[in-house]
C-alpha cells in the first residue's frame, strides 16, 4: 500500500540576545567550542541513526575540543507533548580530517528513556566525509533486536541545488514476534531525502518503505513513521 501524508508549514523559532546561526548559540570555553540550541550540531552523531521526527520541545547541547574529541546529550523529545516521552541521547566521538577533501569519525551514542521502563540501547557508528559528501554506517543493540544502517548524504553534488540524502537499515529481531499468521524475523527499511532551500523556507521531499506488508507491519519498529510506502512533504522556516 502507498500513501501520501503533506505536514503543513512549520514555524519555528529562537529568541536569544547573542547571535544565533541555524538555531544554535556557540560559546569558546578554553579550548572546548560549546554549542547549545534546539537543532542537532553533530551530522553523523544526529543525523545517521535516528529517525528525523522530533517533539514540540527539544534541544541539546555539544562540547567539541580542537584535537577532533567531542561529546554531548541530544534530547529529540522532553516528554512534555501528550504520548511522548523524555529521551536522552548521550554521544561521544572523534574528528578529524585528513585533508580539506577527506574526513573521517567514529562515535558511540547511548539512548536513554527516564520515564519508560526499558533498558538503554547502545549504537557505534563511524563514517567518510569525501568532497563535502557524507558516507557513514552504524550498529545498535537494542533490547528487543540488532540493527546494522547505511547512510549517505551526497552534499558535496547538489544538482539544481537539491541535496540528497538516503538511509537502508537491516534489523534483526532477538526473538521472532508473532503476527497475524505467522512470525518475523527481520526485515528492512529505507528512506530518500531530497531537500532545497525556497525564499528562505527549507523543503524536504521524503520517499520512505520497509519490506514488511499486509498484516506484517504490526511487527514494525524501524526508522520511518510506519510501515508502508510513504511520501512526506515538509516545509520549515526558522525564525530569529
Amino acid at each position: 500500500m502507498f500513501k501520501f501524508s503533506c505536514i503543513s508549514v512549520c514555524l519555528a523559532s529562537l529568541l536569544a540576545c547573542s547571535v544565533v546561526h541555524a538555531q544554535i548559540f556557540q560559546r569558546e570555553l578554553g579550548d572546548f567550542d560549546l554549542k547549545l540550541g534546539t537543532s542537532p550540531t553533530r551530522s553523523m552523531a544526529q543525523g545517521l541513526v535516528k529517525p528525523s521526527a522530533v517533539g514540540s520541545f527539544h534541544g541539546g547541547l555539544d562540547l567539541s575540543h580542537g584535537s577532533g574529541f567531542y561529546f554531548g546529550q541530544w534530547s529529540p523529545s522532553m516528554g512534555i507533548s501528550p504520548g511522548k516521552n523524555l529521551e536522552i541521547d548521550s554521544y561521544l566521538g572523534f574528528k578529524q580530517p585528513f585533508d580539506r577533501t577527506l574526513g573521517y569519525e567514529v562515535g558511540m551514542i547511548r539512548y536513554s528513556y527516564p520515564e519508560v521502563d526499558t533498558l538503554d540501547s547502545h549504537e557505534l557508528f563511524g563514517g567518510l566525509t569525501l568532497l563535502g559528501s557524507r558516507f557513514g554506517v552504524a550498529f545498535s543493540n537494542d533490547p528487543d533486536r540488532q540493527n546494522s544502517t547505511l547512510f549517505a548524504d551526497l552534499a558535496g553534488n547538489q544538482p539544481f541545488g537539491i541535496g540528497v540524502s538516503m538511509k537502508y537499515t537491516s534489523h534483526q529481531f532477538n526473538a521472532p514476534v508473532a503476527v497475524d499468521g505467522g512470525y518475523v524475523g527481520s526485515f528492512t527499511d529505507w528512506s530518500l531525502k531530497l531537500s532545497r532551500p525556497f525564499m528562505g523556507i527549507d523543503v524536504d521531499l521524503i520517499y520512505s518503505d520497509s519490506s514488511l506488508r499486509g498484516n506484517d507491519c504490526s511487527a514494525y519498529v524501524g526508522h520511518n513513521s510506519q510501515c508502508d510506502g510513504l511520501v512526506t512533504l515538509k516545509a520549515e522556516r526558522a525564525f530569529y
